[in-house]
């Protein structure tokens, strides 16, 4: 039996992603099965967005996992599924919006955390809804 081969996104530089939990329902609803994890969004600055667009989607369309590869606060490598990206532009060039599976050990939730003004539900736009 031949092992699947995940596409992997990988941080070679700079700091660990901020995860932010996202406030829409469906992307939680990806989430659902066996296994506990929570739906947070992340936005990184690339060089190679549309190269990294492609090869997801061809990873998708085989049936392979997508994986971003990233240093932890502890400089320690982690590896999290990715079900979702968009591909926006700002000034400074390409910038990846991911959605990812992050598992219950990884989040650290306090009510101070959560605040529901940065939650617009009412805006109705689909284009921002990555952005908080």
């Amino acid at each position: 039996m031949k092992a699947i081969e995940p596409e992997l996104i990988t941080i070679i530089e700079g700091p660990t992603p901020e995860f932010r939990m996202t406030p829409h329902e469906w992307a939680q609803s990806i989430q659902e099965g066996p296994e506990n994890h929570i739906t947070a969004t992340c936005q990184l600055r690339t060089g190679n967005g549309p190269d990294i667009l492609d090869r997801c989607r061809l990873a998708w369309t085989e049936q392979r996992p997508v994986k971003l590869d990233f240093p932890d606060e502890m400089r320690i490598r982690r590896q999290i599924n990715v079900t979702a990206l968009r591909l926006g532009e700002v000034e400074e060039g390409p910038l990846l919006h991911l959605w990812v599976s992050l598992p219950m050990d990884y989040v650290k939730l306090d009510d101070e955390d959560i605040d529901d003004d940065d939650f617009d539900f009412d805006d109705g736009d689909d284009d921002d809804l990555y952005i908080t």
